[in-house]
């Protein structure tokens, strides 16, 4: 996927923080509004998605900081991501946020500009700085219950395509947001091409071995298997990522282990070699069909919420099952 360039969009600049053409304009965020009276200028990306959707949309000369990665940066985007500060590997601080004296801030979970997070968002309305939160994270999706919330409806990539045409609204870019979304839609298109995977079951585990994440029916993992005409072993559960045990997932018993190969450091088995490591040697593991025959996808953290790199998601589970022989 290519960064869209800087030039040619007719973006307002807008150096003078007047008035533009078209302002203010106002969006939905997890039931409540951003309104911005000009395309932002120091905006602040708190969650990785969010972030790579804004480089995406060849917005870095516009962004004063980052915080919250799972993952390296895409490959693409290496280059305007290194322009732009990054304030916190995990949450920075509301202060750190603040002296960046932001004009906008974006993030992928309510979680993040809640408590516990960086800060309740509703600090930064007071101060005048609008708050966007992607619908992937609310719409459809019930936060209350603790945990990472359960998806009420089941998520599409058309949500997350809102989330990009959003973006691209706030900042006066829309042109380019359209033809990221077509790019995306394309990707797509040809990745799930003559695929037929409806024998074909998945596992999604995110983290920890002791008490593992794995994914429900109905979020980003949800997406691919459904693009793939696949299934979810535990399909039967709208939990995002419910915590599930080891007898139970054997008795499950799935044909392909979709592993996430993440960087960070918070839990057990971060890592896609550490996770082998356990299924391979662990004794209500080793026996799986999936680790016997070692079908495993490796994804990164990214792929596996809902972002634009869920259409990574699909490609690589696509390429797995290829590689397997089980995309008949």
């Amino acid at each position: 996927m290519l960064a869209l360039t800087a030039c040619g969009d007719g973006s307002a600049s807008n150096p003078s923080g007047k008035s533009a053409d078209g302002y203010p304009v106002t969006v939905a965020s997890c039931g409540k509004e951003a309104k911005v009276a000009a395309p932002p200028r120091r905006a602040v990306s708190l969650d990785q998605g969010s972030t790579e959707i804004l480089l995406s949309l060849g917005l870095a000369d516009r962004m004063v900081g980052t915080g919250t990665w799972t993952d390296p940066v895409l490959k693409n985007l290496e280059k305007d991501n290194a322009k732009v500060e990054r304030l916190a590997d995990r949450y920075p601080s509301l202060e750190k946020v603040l002296a960046k004296e932001p004009d906008f801030v974006s993030a992928s979970f309510l979680y993040t500009v809640g408590k516990g997070g960086v800060a309740d968002r509703t600090k930064f309305t007071e101060l005048g700085v609008p708050v966007y939160v992607s619908p992937t994270d609310c719409a459809g999706k019930d936060n209350d219950g603790g945990g990472d919330g359960k998806r009420v409806k089941t998520l599409t990539m058309d949500t997350v395509y809102g989330e990009v045409r959003d973006l691209a609204k706030v900042f006066d870019v829309e042109k380019r947001g359209e033809r990221l979304v077509a790019d995306l839609k394309d990707r797509v298109t040809k990745a799930t091409k003559d695929i037929k995977a409806s024998d074909t079951t998945l596992l999604y585990w995110f983290a920890n071995s002791d008490a593992p994440y794995m994914a429900g029916c109905c979020g980003a993992p949800g997406i691919i298997t459904r693009e793939l005409g696949a299934k979810n072993v535990f399909d039967d559960t709208r939990e995002e990522w419910p915590q599930i045990n080891w007898e139970t997932v054997a008795d499950r018993d799935p044909d392909v282990l979709v592993i996430g190969d993440l960087t960070r450091r918070s839990q057990s088995a971060e890592s896609a070699a550490a996770k082998i490591k356990f299924l391979e040697s662990n004794p209500a593991t080793k026996n799986l069909t999936a680790v016997r025959k070692k079908r495993y996808v490796l994804l990164s953290g990214q792929a596996m919420n809902p972002t634009i790199r869920t259409v990574d998601g699909i490609e690589q589970v696509a390429a797995g099952l290829r590689k397997f022989g089980l995309a008949r």
